[in-house]
This record gives C-alpha cells, sequence and structure tokens, in this order.
C-alpha cells in the first residue's frame, strides 16, 4: 500500500468506536455515522491497517492485531492518515473539502489491541468504549465463527479447527484444537485485558463509557448524550433502531442462551475480566439527570 501523506485532509477529534467484536460496535457506528458532519469511511479499517505491509500479520509472524505507538512514526502515521482522508464520506455520500475540519468516525473492534497506536495516528482521538454482556458477546461470537463469513486468517499455522474468525489475540496457540467456546473466551478476555491495560494509560477526558444494553432501551437519548459529550450533532429521531448490516440473527436478549451450557462452562475464564471492566465502567459512570 502506497501512502501520499500531502493529501490530508484536517482531522479534529477523530471518535474512535472500541468494543470486543460481536459487541453491537456496527450498529453504533451506523447511528453515529447518521450524524451531521460526521465522516465515515463507510466500513471497518482492515484494509487501510492490515494492507500497509509492515502491519500484514502474516509478515509479523502471526502473533497478533496488536500495534503500539512505535509501529507509528511520523511517515507511517502520514500515510495512514492520508489512506483514512482519501475514503472519507458523510452521511450524503460527500467527500470532506480541502482543508476542512473533518470529525472522523472509525470503528474496527482490532482496535482494542490498537489504542496506543491508533492515539499516534490520531493524537486528539477520542474514545467510545462499548461494553457488552459477555454471556450475549460470546455466544454472538460463536454463533460468527460458525457461520464462516467472519474468517479473518484461513492460513493461520497449525491452526485446527474452524477456520480463525474475528480479531487475532496473543496466546492464541493456548486454545489451538479446544472446544469453540474456550477460543471466544480466550479472544474475549485477552482483547478486553488489553484494552484496559491501555485505558489505565489515558487520560479520563479521552474515553467515554457506553453499555450495550443503554443503548437498545433507550437509544435517542444514549445517541443525544454520547454526541453531547463528543461535540457533535444530533438532529434524527431514532424510533427504533434498525439490524446493523453484520446481524446474523434478530435480536433478542436471552438468545444467548441458544448456547447457554457452553457459554456458562467457560464463563469462569472470563468473569475477572469481566468485573474489572465493570468497575471501570462503574467509576466513569455520568450522574442522570
Amino acid at each position: 500500500m502506497q501512502g501520499n501523506p500531502g493529501n490530508e485532509v484536517r482531522f479534529d477529534r477523530p471518535v474512535i468506536i472500541l468494543s470486543a467484536p460481536r459487541s453491537g460496535s456496527t450498529l453504533l457506528f451506523e447511528t453515529l455515522s447518521c450524524a451531521p458532519g460526521v465522516y465515515t469511511i463507510g466500513n471497518e479499517s482492515h484494509r487501510v491497517i492490515e494492507g500497509h505491509a509492515g502491519f500484514n500479520p502474516e509478515l509479523r509472524g502471526f502473533v497478533s492485531n496488536r500495534l503500539i505507538e512505535s509501529d507509528a512514526p511520523n511517515q507511517v502515521a502520514a500515510e495512514v492518515r492520508s489512506h483514512f482522508a482519501n475514503a472519507l464520506r458523510d452521511r450524503q455520500g460527500v467527500p470532506p473539502l480541502p482543508a476542512q475540519p473533518v470529525r472522523f468516525l472509525e470503528k474496527t473492534p482490532k482496535n482494542i489491541l490498537r489504542v496506543p497506536f491508533m492515539r499516534k495516528v490520531f493524537p486528539d482521538a477520542r474514545f467510545v468504549v462499548l461494553f457488552r454482556d459477555p454471556r450475549a458477546v460470546l455466544s454472538s461470537m460463536m454463533e460468527a465463527w460458525r457461520s464462516g463469513h467472519f474468517v479473518t486468517y484461513r492460513r493461520l499455522p497449525e491452526w485446527q479447527g474452524l477456520p480463525w474468525s474475528l480479531l487475532l489475540v496473543d496466546g492464541w496457540k493456548q486454545v489451538n484444537g479446544r472446544p469453540l467456546e474456550e477460543v471466544v473466551a480466550h479472544q474475549w478476555a485477552r482483547g478486553m485485558s488489553v484494552l484496559m491495560d491501555d485505558l489505565d494509560t489515558l487520560p479520563a477526558s479521552e474515553w467515554i463509557p457506553l453499555r450495550y444494553e443503554d443503548l437498545v432501551a433507550d437509544p435517542q437519548e444514549q445517541i443525544k448524550r454520547l454526541c453531547g459529550d463528543l461535540g457533535l450533532a444530533w438532529d434524527l429521531v431514532i424510533q427504533q433502531l434498525p439490524f446493523s448490516k453484520v446481524t446474523l440473527t434478530p435480536p433478542e436478549p436471552e438468545k444467548w442462551r441458544r448456547n447457554e451450557d457452553a457459554i456458562m462452562r467457560v464463563m469462569p475464564l472470563v468473569e475477572q475480566v469481566q468485573a474489572r471492566a465493570e468497575r471501570m465502567l462503574d467509576a466513569r459512570a455520568q450522574p442522570r439527570a
């Protein structure tokens, strides 16, 4: 991937959604992308990031999708910004004007492993951390693996079982050949642990927590509140949240129980990470009016 660092727009406080896979980030992304003045590339940034030769997991030994600040020297950071800039469109499909300040919205679940990298590329970024009941997430991750629609690395060396899907976390060899529920539990727990370690290094002003359950219970209020916190306008009325484009089956609060036996077997593998996430979210919770 060749960059054109001169072809940059003026990124102004980009908004980067952070969440484990299958946590509702596409729904949040598609909703926030309807805000006036918000620009996106229309999809996730797998090609923008991993299309850069230095970030290709195969060339990095398939360790993980982790990227840190040192992976983004100034020239590389400029190239990444340029590739984002070339694809930006607003809610009407219109690209930004030259030198126009752009409120850029990005979401890719792999970014929970890339906070230091994204912060180097976008120094004034604001992160929205979306958290969902891990029982629902693990169930949805299992269904994603089984569907075959979320395969990321078909040639993961010596991997046994279904083709590797979703984000690649370190320690994946530890669950090679294990039941699918253990694989997704490892993905979730390791990804969330890395995210929380990185959030601990950020000023509180740089990230905003949001619970998926709150979003679906009162989307209009939650989106208005979130836009207010981010300095974005909101001019729409949400009657009902639509299905996201990556929905496999219609959402139901208890849908995870389709995989209940398997999930309950692996909950001890994630409960400490869940408890830590709950404490972080509670500590950052904004008082309700």
